[in-house]
């Protein structure tokens, strides 16, 4: 594999991943409901901080991809 490939490779990976949070906040009616309630709070806030903490970490592992390697 040369690197040319390679480097495409992990922005492909990246650009897929970068696109996940988007898609899952775009689809609001999927969870636009009160049930199920977890520890009292409402299914839409605490789904939405549940992606919250998950798109952190997904554009963490987005951003080692692309620039991992890279000398400044």
């Amino acid at each position: 594999m040369s690197i040319a490939s390679r480097i495409n490779y992990r922005r492909i990976i990246a650009a897929i991943l970068i696109l996940i949070p988007l898609i899952i906040y775009i689809d609001l009616p999927s969870y636009n409901s009160v049930n199920p309630e977890l520890l009292g709070v409402p299914f839409f806030y605490w789904y939405q901080t549940l992606w919250l903490a998950l798109s952190a970490i997904i554009f963490a592992v987005a951003a080692i991809l692309l620039y991992w390697g890279e000398k400044s």
